[in-house]
């Protein structure tokens, strides 16, 4: 594609993480790989930069992300799982529809979903690239 996307925009990257700092690291991250063109956006940590997730900021993280060409959403664990689920459950039908959930490890996932991404990979293109992660060994 030429590093343009198929609509003009490309698809976008949500992280959720317990921890801001680990969502902020693996935006960073992410965005030196990706490109400065695939949009990205961090929901870690819980109120007041404590340890947990914040649905608040998972809610407003998800409709910044349906702005762009569409987006991923890439999850640790627990909790930061129940608060993407309780946040589309608060958004509008045309708005879930630009999203997509990864059973995908946070990490690898991410990377994965970044590069095809920037390459300008639909939606479910992106989802499937977070997913192969899952399977992709170390050694």
């Amino acid at each position: 594609m030429d590093g343009e996307s198929r609509n003009g925009r490309f698809v976008g990257l949500v992280l959720v993480s317990h921890s801001a700092a680990i969502a902020d690291g693996l935006a960073e991250l992410v965005a030196q790989v990706a490109g400065p063109s695939v949009p990205i956006v961090a929901a870690g940590g819980g109120p007041d930069g404590t340890f947990g997730t914040d649905g608040g900021r998972v809610l407003a993280a998800l409709q910044e992300a349906a702005r762009s060409g569409g987006a991923v959403i890439l999850m640790d664990l627990g909790s930061s799982v129940l608060s993407v689920r309780a946040a589309l459950g608060e958004l509008p039908e045309e708005t879930i529809a630009l999203l997509r959930i990864a059973d995908a490890p946070l990490v690898e996932g991410a990377i994965a979903a970044g590069v095809t991404a920037s390459t300008g990979g639909s939606v479910d293109e992106v989802l499937a690239a977070a997913q192969e992660a899952r399977t992709v060994a170390k050694f």
